[in-house]
């Protein structure tokens, strides 16, 4: 169900089919909700939007890296200061590895404030023998399985909303308040480096770095860049009705804007060309993203980018592939090939999480370590051997000690997965694993 509130430039998808949207019992109600988005305040801004369009343009260029991560679904319990002080923290630190490894400026590009929903598989669960409607993420039903907590209910919008905000705000209060200095490498690092192998690697970068700072201001120099930091949020553009409440017209040019994140995706259940997704990617002037799984050919990557980058601006269109350690090698060279042969400017980015899910014996979902590792490596060889840029990667994780996926630095077993398994879908690399991860890729870029 669409509402029929809005009606900006590109709003073209209201008429085609859009998959995996909630049957929203109460309309009246989602009615009223919507109405309330459609006045609120912007959570992000033109101007922040068109500035990461070009950032994205120096990678597409092959003059920067991406480093996109966070939650899987965001929930409200889990959002808290805290919370979002320790995902910035792993995600600083990662990208002070990256940067630190390849001299070349990261974009950070959070995957949080606004990921509160989720595609599913199916639109029912079962359990002993009750079925009930599927966990769509927080900003539709609950996770708890009883029919009450299950039923879509459209006032979550709004709150997902708020703690939109909320996350927005904190973020941007760490990283122009003085946390995300580089003053504040060692102090990242303090509550981890003692039992971690990854702790203790990134403290001897830390050192490095101090010299560096050191060296830098004895000189007389101190740019303004090294203390504080960019970050960009991004999400899945899933439910298009919350997407065009939030959506504003920027009144100099025109132009529509989605408001509710600066990177809008669509994800790999929602890509049909025909549909409402893709539809709706196209009307915005964000940048925008489509995830490609090994099903893509290399007519469909034309076709998106056809679709969603007729101008051909760098920038404006990234590819996150999400092939699987077993079949990036196979899948991923007559994309990029094809591609790059119609001179298309786009950002290649590898998600080394989607494809490597697997469900344990403890009957948890969980992705080895190594297989993330393989498929970034894989992605690294692919574009190297095409003499492309492989111009970021997109992970999953959380800045907490959670024993969601195998494997790593620590070594979790699959009898560790019940200790702190915490995500309500899918699994997460744990802050050790995260920095495990970014090291070893550094090494490739």
């Amino acid at each position: 169900m669409t509402s029929e509130l809005l009606h900006l430039p590109g709003e073209s998808w209201r008429d085609l089919p859009a998959g995996q949207q909630p049957d929203w019992p109460d309309q009246a109600a989602l009615r009223e909700v919507l109405a309330e988005l459609a006045i609120a305040p912007p959570l992000v801004y033109t101007e922040e939007c068109d500035r990461l369009t070009g950032q994205l343009g120096a990678v597409a260029r092959g003059e920067a890296f991406v480093l996109q991560g966070g939650d899987c679904a965001e929930t409200f319990a889990g959002m808290s200061a805290e919370a979002t002080k320790n995902k910035l923290k792993t995600l600083l630190q990662m990208a002070v590895v990256f940067t630190y490894a390849g001299s070349m400026p990261v974009v950070k590009l959070g995957r949080l404030a606004g990921q509160y929903a989720k595609p599913r598989s199916g639109s029912t669960e079962t359990k002993d023998g009750v079925t009930l409607p599927v966990y769509r993420g927080d900003a539709v039903n609950g996770f708890d399985f009883t029919a009450r907590s299950r039923e879509p209910d459209p006032r979550r919008l709004w709150r997902a909303y708020q703690s939109s905000a909320i996350t927005l705000n904190l973020v941007r209060a760490f990283a122009t308040g003085g946390y995300a200095s580089l003053d504040q490498v060692h102090a990242w690092n303090q509550d981890f480096v003692a039992d971690s192998p990854a702790g203790a690697r990134y403290d001897g970068l830390a050192r490095d770095i101090d010299r560096a700072l050191n060296f830098m201001r004895a000189c007389g120099a101190e740019p303004e860049q090294l203390h504080q930091v960019e970050f960009f949020a991004s999400h899945e553009g899933l439910l298009l009705d919350y997407e065009a409440a939030l959506t504003r017209v920027e009144p100099t040019t025109g132009a529509a804007y989605a408001t509710s994140g600066h990177l809008i995706w669509a994800g790999e259940r929602t890509r049909e060309l025909d549909g409402a997704h893709i539809a709706y990617l196209s009307g915005i002037n964000n940048p925008v993203a489509v995830k490609l799984g090994p099903s893509t050919t290399p007519e469909e990557a034309l076709a998106y980018a056809e679709a969603l980058n007729p101008r051909g601006e760098p920038g404006r269109l990234t590819f996150i592939t999400r092939m699987g350690a077993g079949r990036v090698r196979e899948r991923l060279p007559e994309l990029v090939k094809a591609v790059d042969a119609a001179g298309v400017p786009i950002v290649w980015i590898c998600d080394p999480m989607h494809g490597n899910t697997f469900t344990g014996p403890t009957g948890h979902k969980t992705r080895l370590f190594a297989d993330v590792l393989d498929e970034v490596r894989g992605f690294f060889e692919v574009h190297r051997a095409a003499g492309t840029h492989p111009g970021g990667i997109h992970v999953e994780f959380t800045g907490e000690d959670v024993t969601e996926c195998l494997g790593g630095g620590m070594e979790i077993l699959f009898h560790h997965l019940p200790d702190r398994y915490e995500s309500t879908c899918d699994p997460r690399l744990n802050r050790g694993q995260s920095l495990d991860l970014a090291f070893l890729a550094a090494q490739m870029l």
